[in-house]
C-alpha cells in the first residue's frame, strides 16, 4: 500500500498512548478498563477482527501491552459513541470482569451505597447506569463495601446468585484483603492488632496484621492485612493503639498540609473465583494524590511485589 494511503487510514483512527500502570495488561483487559460502557462481546469482536493495532501489528485479546505503546482504534460511529460515554461526568473504571462479577475502582469520597450525603451519586448507581447503557439482562449489586473515604476495588455480582456467592465468600473469610495506610507516629516491624471493635451494638473480636514499609519519625507507612471484616476496623484499631490514620477526622488523625483525604487504600483482593475455580487477584495502584504526598515527605514504597504499583 502506498505510504500516502497508509497515512490517510491512520488519520481516520483514534489513537491511545499507554500510560503508567497499564503495562502488563492484555489488550482485552485494557479495552475493558478504558471502555467500560462497551459490551465485552463487542471488544472481543474488534480484537478478533484485527481492528486494534500497535503499528502494523493487529492485537489479539491476550496480547500484552507495554507502557508507551501507541494503539490505533477504528474511527467507527459506535466506538466514538462509547468513547464519548466514557468521558461522561461519572465514569466507571472496571478493573476486571468475567461472566460472574466485575471489579470496579472506587475513588475516595464516593460511597458504595446510597446514604446521607450520597443520595444522588454513589458507586452502585454509577455501575447500574453503566450496565443499563450496555442493556445487560441482569442486575448488579456490591458483594462488600469500602468506607466512603477509602479507595480501592469493589466486587459487584452479576445477578442475585452471583452476588450471593461472592457475599458468602467474604463471610467465610475467603478473600485476602491488603491495604496501604499512613499512620501517626512510629510503628516498626510486623505485628497484629487484636483489639475488639463495636459492631451492631456489640463489641466483637477483630484482627489486623501490619508490616511497616517506611517511616520518617512523624508517620509510618503500613501494609495491612485484614483477618476479619468489621466496619471501620482499621481506623478504629489504629486510633485505639495511638496511631490514627493521616487525614482521619473521625478518629482524631493528623491532617498534614497537602493531604486532602484519608490515607487508606485497598491495594488488592485475592480469592478463588467461585465461578471459574481459579485464583484471582484484583490489584490497584496507589492513587496519584497519595503517591504525591508520600513523595513530598520522601517516603517510598519498597520494591516488593506485594505492594508494587
Amino acid at each position: 500500500m502506498p505510504a500516502r494511503d497508509r497515512r490517510a487510514i491512520v488519520n481516520l483512527m483514534t489513537e491511545w498512548i499507554l500510560k503508567r500502570g497499564e503495562e502488563g495488561l492484555t489488550a482485552l483487559e485494557l479495552m475493558r478498563r478504558r471502555l467500560p460502557a462497551a459490551p465485552p462481546a463487542y471488544l472481543k469482536q474488534l480484537l478478533r477482527k484485527g481492528r486494534i493495532r500497535r503499528g502494523e501489528e493487529p492485537l489479539q485479546s491476550e496480547s500484552i501491552v507495554r507502557q508507551g505503546d501507541l494503539l490505533q482504534l477504528p474511527n467507527s460511529r459506535r466506538l466514538q459513541e462509547l468513547l464519548t460515554s466514557c468521558r461522561a461526568e461519572h465514569p466507571v473504571e472496571i478493573l476486571y470482569e468475567n461472566r460472574g462479577f466485575l471489579a470496579v475502582f472506587k475513588p475516595s469520597g464516593l460511597a458504595v451505597h446510597r446514604g446521607t450525603g450520597h443520595e444522588t451519586d454513589h458507586l452502585l448507581g454509577r455501575v447500574r447506569a453503566l450496565m443499563d447503557g450496555r442493556r445487560e439482562p441482569f442486575g448488579v449489586a456490591p458483594a462488600h463495601r469500602l468506607d466512603a473515604p477509602t479507595s480501592g476495588p469493589v466486587l459487584f455480582g452479576k445477578g442475585r446468585k452471583s452476588t450471593a456467592a461472592l457475599g458468602q465468600l467474604f463471610m467465610a473469610g475467603g478473600v485476602e484483603k491488603t491495604y496501604l495506610a499512613l499512620v501517626a507516629g512510629t510503628l516498626e516491624g510486623r505485628g497484629l492488632l487484636s483489639s475488639p471493635v463495636p459492631a451492631r451494638g456489640k463489641w466483637k473480636a477483630a484482627e489486623t496484621g501490619y508490616r511497616c514499609l517506611a517511616a520518617d519519625g512523624e508517620f509510618s507507612l503500613l501494609e495491612l492485612s485484614l483477618h476479619s471484616g468489621r466496619t471501620h476496623q482499621i481506623r478504629r484499631q489504629l486510633a485505639d493503639g495511638g496511631h490514627p490514620l493521616a487525614g482521619d477526622r473521625r478518629y482524631g488523625g493528623p491532617r498534614p498540609s497537602g493531604l486532602r483525604r484519608l490515607f487508606l487504600h485497598c491495594l488488592s483482593l485475592a480469592f478463588i473465583d467461585p465461578f471459574e475455580g481459579e485464583r484471582c487477584v484484583i490489584a490497584t495502584a496507589l492513587p496519584a494524590e497519595l503517591e504525591r504526598f508520600l513523595a513530598s515527605r520522601n517516603l517510598h514504597l519498597p520494591q516488593d511485589p506485594a505492594v508494587k504499583n
